[in-house]
Formats: C-alpha cells, sequence, structure tokens
C-alpha cells in the first residue's frame, strides 16, 4: 500500500502543531506526508519547521502566495501518481487512531469504493431515523452512502483520479464527489463513524472558540461566507449540516443534469437551498 496524505496549512499554528502531530502518530511507517504551507506568518513557519525531520513528512512546501485549496489539491495529485491511495487532512483536524487501517481495509475488500470519510460530527448530531436509510453492509463493512465525504480525513482510490481527471476550475471537493459516483463509485462516510475532531466546532475537546470572543477572533472563513454572526450560529450550522448529509440523498442522478439544475434555480428563487434527500 502506498498512502500519500495532504496538509493545506495557513496561518493557524496552534491548531496545526496539534493536527499535524496527530497525523504523523496515525499514519503506518510507509505514508508519507506533504505540506503545503499558503504564505503563513513566521510563527506558523517555526511550527513547520520543527516537523522537517519527521520521518512520515516528505516535503513541506512554503509556498510564497495563497493559493487556498484548489491548486495544492490538484498539484498533489499530479506529483502523486505512485501512490494507491491519497488523502487530505485539514490544519484543524485530529484523526483517531486506525483510521488508515480500517478505511484502506474497506478500500481493498470494496472493489467499486472511490472516497471513503471520518465523520467530524458530534455525538448529538446523528440522526438515526435520517441515516439508517443510507447505511449499507459491504461484506465486513458498513458505510452511510453519500455522492460526498468531507474534504478532510478522507481516504481516495488513485483510479478516482485517473478515471475522471482532476479537480476543474472552481470545482468544490463535494462537486468531485458527486462526479465520483455519477462515474459509479461507492462513496461515503465509515460506520461506525470513525470520529476525526473538528476543532473549530466549538463543541470539539480542543477548539480554542471556548467564548463570543474567541469565536470572532478565530472565526472560520466557512463562517463568513454563510454570514455567521456569532458562536452559536455557527454552532446551530455544523448541527444543520450534519443533518442534511445524513437526510441527503446518494444518487448522483439528483444532483446533476437539467432536472437537477431546474431545481436548483427554483429553489433559489424561493431562497432555500436544493438537497436531495433519500
Amino acid at each position: 500500500m502506498k498512502l500519500r496524505v495532504l496538509m493545506v496549512t495557513h496561518n493557524r499554528h496552534d491548531y496545526t502543531k496539534l493536527s499535524l502531530q496527530r497525523l504523523c502518530e496515525t499514519v503506518p511507517a510507509d505514508a508519507r506526508i506533504t505540506v503545503w504551507d499558503n504564505a503563513s506568518s513566521q510563527e506558523m513557519i517555526e511550527v513547520l519547521k520543527a516537523f522537517e525531520d519527521r520521518p512520515q513528512i516528505e516535503r513541506i512546501i512554503y509556498n510564497k502566495t495563497n493559493e487556498k485549496l484548489w491548486g495544492p489539491t490538484n498539484w498533489f495529485w499530479e506529483n502523486t501518481k505512485d501512490a494507491e491511495f491519497l488523502s487530505k487532512v485539514d490544519d484543524d483536524g485530529l484523526m483517531p487512531e486506525k483510521w488508515v487501517e480500517t478505511l484502506t481495509q474497506a478500500h481493498h475488500d470494496i472493489p467499486q469504493a472511490g472516497i471513503l470519510g471520518t465523520w467530524r460530527f458530534m455525538d448529538e448530531d446523528f440522526y438515526p431515523d435520517l441515516a439508517i436509510r443510507k447505511i449499507q453492509s459491504f461484506g465486513a463493512h458498513q458505510l452511510m452512502r453519500s455522492c460526498w465525504v468531507e474534504g478532510s480525513g478522507y481516504i481516495m482510490k488513485r483510479s478516482v483520479v485517473d478515471k475522471i481527471g482532476p479537480l476543474t476550475p472552481g470545482e468544490s471537493f463535494t462537486a468531485y464527489g458527486i462526479r465520483a459516483a455519477a462515474a459509479d463509485y461507492i462513496n461515503g462516510w465509515y460506520y461506525p463513524f470513525l470520529y476525526q475532531e473538528h476543532m473549530d466546532d466549538p463543541r470539539a475537546a480542543h477548539s480554542a472558540m471556548k467564548t463570543e470572543a474567541d469565536f470572532h477572533r478565530l472565526k472560520p472563513l466557512s463562517a463568513t461566507t454563510f454570514n455567521i454572526a456569532t458562536r452559536e450560529q455557527w454552532i446551530a450550522l455544523n448541527k444543520d449540516l450534519a443533518r442534511r448529509v445524513q437526510a441527503s440523498s446518494f444518487n448522483p442522478r439528483d444532483y446533476l443534469g437539467w432536472r437537477a439544475r431546474g431545481k436548483r434555480a427554483l429553489y433559489r428563487l424561493l431562497g432555500r437551498s436544493y438537497m436531495p434527500r433519500t
């Protein structure tokens, strides 16, 4: 097995120190990690330099501009063609024990598996009445089927990139997963869930967002994108996202083609977001 893992970092030195340490501890000896830093501060650079001699670290790229996620991801996929499996772990995620062994074994045992993920939501965000309709057994493994998984803490077969190509300009990892599902790959979260602690969730044990002031000081980019103004609104959004992914359809035809485009347009006119349900 050849696993290559990407971590993209940007000015989150406290979280990165924890997440990169945990990543080094939880990948097998033959896995290798690439860190791509997006023009961070010197304080962040010093954190990364302390990891340069770790045997798990293949390279650290100190990029001079902020390329966000699209450019580093495609560069990484292009430059890891010897890998059987590809992964990305965010600088705010703490990976669980044996996540690599569990997901790669599932990939070996489920030939059609494409992108399998760890779960970032809290226990209180699990809705059995919704999830049970999407949980399927594949031999010794169970998956909560989905067209997409989170862009952190997944493992993807290299064959997915070989078959459907890289991310297209502006394409999200969610949209990429839908494309993979449309190419007959099985995607989803391993079940029982492998919990990846998402430190940007204020409820997480290692989150630094303990107060309202903390939230405004550390406000995530996605909170700004969704016009989130308070810590409680951010928690509510995370809970709502969990519910939506458990309720969503895992049939890619519900997201692609002229019917889906028409429904999205209609929902936009109604001021609502379109999410096909199982």
